[in-house]
């Protein structure tokens, strides 16, 4: 159950139900990871400030069990997500960030209990 967190000064405009769909798909692909499991927030309208620019820019946030736990793994996913990105909001690659977090199953509640006890 992987969380995609897109962070950004860009406005909600620019994020119809269409660019979460393909969004879904392409971080599901990338992360290896069925579309049904996909937990993906998009934040616009932030204020934000990066690299001292206010200029349009994201910082997606990218947490998983077993996803996430390797630099080779990250640099895989980051691959396969800054194209999409930088095609889809127009944005160049110095204008993006990804913050990758390994999960535990401990760590994510769902049912009344945590991921290790399904």
């Amino acid at each position: 159950m992987p969380f995609i967190d897109l962070e950004t000064n860009l406005p909600a405009n620019k994020f119809p139900e269409e660019f979460l769909k393909k969004f879904v798909s392409a971080t599901a692909a990338a992360l290896g990871k069925p579309e049904d499991r996909m937990i993906v927030l998009v934040k616009p309208d932030l204020p934000l400030a990066m690299a001292g620019s206010c200029a349009p820019g994201v910082v997606l946030s990218v947490a998983g069990i077993g996803v996430t736990d390797t630099a080779e793994k990250n640099r895989e996913i980051s691959a396969k997500i800054f194209p999409f990105l930088t095609q889809e909001l127009g944005l160049s690659e110095d204008r993006i960030v990804i913050r990758f977090s390994p999960l535990e199953p401990w760590q994510v509640g769902k049912k009344g209990t945590v991921l290790t006890f399904l």
